[in-house]
């Protein structure tokens, strides 16, 4: 009988301790399904209110447009970043950059397949400014061309790509994101990081804004460019204060006339320079709580009207 009674215990018992990890396991699913809830939820509401401040990014470019402003310039309104606005729960703000500012990289490459000296030349030069190996700029091109020949000295094509662990193929096309230097093998994070403010990859080949252009990226156009803006980029910022400067006039008083030719086009028939702008980046950060979400967003303006392009969620263009 007593041997009968503790059988029935530790029976007794282990239907409890399975029922306690039953209802534990339930309870903390329970719990981490509301959890999950409830991020998709602030994840939705940050994305709608990010998608909010993106149509004000296409208003403040509209009405940039009707203002009839020839030139885009750092004193316009679209340069004021939107302060952080309180919504429910949180804050949402956001900043216009005008990317024809930067190095476009799919510059580097013609419409025909050939390298753009000029452009490859800026871009060894900006390189150069930042402490980088000057190959990157033949390895970008090859890497953007569509054909598969090395069309530089130190360029490279599919045969120094499928030897990486594991292999693939240069991408023979425009760039979609300057990210993509992140394939062409050694370039590494760091590297990236030091170049990443002053280059782009726009979807089609564009002029340089002298008027929003860094002032590494002015100082490096051209190999004899007489005025070193990185010396005083306080004095470049007062300058730009009262409207657009440098002007593309400018810019060639300050380089000899064989660069100033190359600049202007009138050489090879297509302006290098240039003070206006259809491409924007808008950065749009919600935060809601603890949570928060950024979007990128590259805008095409095209006369008045301006559409969203690309999205990237969280990490830039």
């Amino acid at each position: 009988m007593k041997r009968q009674r503790g059988v029935a215990l530790i029976i007794a018992l282990v239907v409890v301790a399975l029922a306690t990890m039953l209802a534990t396991r339930i309870g903390s699913e329970g719990a981490l399904d509301m959890r999950r809830s409830a991020n998709m939820i602030v994840q939705e509401k940050a994305f709608q209110l990010a998608l909010g401040a993106e149509v004000w990014a296409q208003e403040i470019l509209f009405a940039q447009a009707q203002s009839g402003a020839n030139l885009i310039s750092l004193d316009q309104p679209w340069a004021t970043p939107l302060p952080p606005l309180p919504v429910d729960g949180g804050t949402v703000q956001g900043a216009l950059e005008d990317l024809q500012g930067r190095f476009n990289l799919n510059n580097l490459v013609n419409a025909d397949d050939t390298p753009n000296e000029l452009a490859v030349a800026h871009f060894r030069r900006i390189l150069q400014a930042l402490n980088l190996e000057v190959k990157w700029a033949d390895l970008t091109v090859d890497w953007i061309d569509a054909n598969t020949q090395v069309t530089l000295p130190d360029g490279a094509e599919d045969n120094a790509y499928t030897s990486q662990n594991p292999g693939y193929l240069a991408a023979n096309q425009r760039l979609v994101s300057a990210s993509e230097l992140l394939s062409l093998p050694g370039f590494g994070a760091e590297r990236y990081a030091r170049l990443a403010p002053y280059i782009t990859a726009l979807p089609a080949p564009s002029t340089l804004n002298t008027c929003t252009a860094s002032p590494l990226v002015l100082s490096t156009l051209a190999a004899s460019m007489r005025v070193n803006f990185m010396q005083d980029p306080k004095a470049l910022a007062q300058n730009r204060l009262k409207g657009c400067f440098p002007l593309n006039a400018d810019i060639l008083t300050m380089v000899d006339q064989n660069d100033g030719a190359l600049l202007a086009g009138s050489k090879s028939g297509a302006k290098y320079l240039g003070q206006s702008s259809n491409w924007w980046k808008a950065t749009v950060v919600v935060s809601i709580g603890s949570a928060e979400f950024t979007l990128y967003t590259l805008l095409q303006r095209n006369g008045s009207s301006t559409r969203p392009v690309l999205r990237s969620f969280g990490s830039d263009l």
